[in-house]
């Protein structure tokens, strides 16, 4: 079932020139969704602003060895390993939706511009169902079970916002991509027409709205990463100002539920916090 090629099955129904002008069309989305995201919201003049601010402060000077070896740490540890998610369930899932993607969607190209017929490899199409199942785990996982958990976000399952757009967006892509290929596989193509629907819709939806959705922080989140290493090794370091004295009057007038957290343990403080920001409008 898992061997058999989806995309020669979407063939059967689309022509091959159609489905790969669509895959180009959705790359092209992405690349300029992330550049529209760059110079509209201005992410990268931001962060490099921030980068040039730190070197002011900086106690040494890095040579090429050092950053290479930082761009390497990165991307093993904070990227391959997500190692920056404290909370263990939350990294798996994360994990498993991210190399979940990754190889749905090198599968995808594979089976799309290289093998897009039933002669194609059985590892190509088992690397789709694998990574399409794995993608889905994981999103499902973060959003009925850590989502909800106060001591991740908190936040009911029933509740959409515009931030959710790509973590919906890609459980729609790998969930229906998944049943449209069970349903071929099986013989019953007429009722695989309502998940290849979805499955299209859905991943329209995620390539072409990076703009308004998280897509493009996969591509800021590592640089991030990188740049804290550097500043760690260099000696430099935000001017962050200080949290003070919790027990300051005033500062008690501006954070009003500080005095319920006086004691607290340090994992329950920030929840719920407020400040009365009233007298500053």
């Amino acid at each position: 079932m898992f061997a058999s090629n989806p995309i020669a099955a979407l063939t059967s129904i689309v022509p091959l020139e159609i489905v790969q002008g669509y895959v180009i069309l959705m790359i092209a989305l992405v690349v300029g969704g992330t550049i529209l995201d760059m110079v509209l919201k201005k992410n990268a003049a931001y962060f490099f602003a921030k980068a040039k601010a730190a070197e002011s402060s900086r106690t040494r000077i890095l040579g090429p060895g050092d950053k290479i070896g930082a761009a390497v740490s990165t991307l093993a540890v904070e990227v391959a390993t997500s190692a920056d998610f404290c909370n263990w369930k939350r990294r798996v899932s994360h994990l498993f939706t991210m190399y979940g993607f990754i190889i749905f969607l090198l599968a995808t190209l594979t089976l799309v511009f290289a093998y897009p017929t039933n002669e194609a490899p059985a590892i190509a199409s088992q690397l789709w169902h694998l990574g399409a199942a794995m993608c889905t785990f994981g999103g499902f996982w973060f959003w009925f079970f850590i989502r909800v958990d106060v001591s991740a976000e908190g936040v009911p399952w029933n509740r959409v916002v515009q931030a959710d757009m790509f973590v919906l967006s890609l459980l729609g892509t790998t969930t229906f991509g998944l049943i449209w290929s069970i349903s071929v596989s099986v013989g019953a193509s007429t009722l695989a027409m309502l998940p290849l629907t979805f499955f299209i819709a859905s991943a329209t939806i995620l390539f072409s709205t990076v703009y308004w959705s998280k897509l493009a922080h996969m591509f800021f989140k590592p640089a991030a990463a990188f740049n804290r290493r550097i500043t760690v090794a260099d000696g430099s370091r935000e001017n962050l100002p200080e949290i003070g004295d919790l027990s300051d009057p005033e500062l008690q007038k501006m954070y009003p539920d500080i005095p319920q957290y006086m004691g607290a343990k340090p994992q329950n403080m920030g929840l719920g916090m407020r400040r009365d920001t009233s007298k500053h409008y």
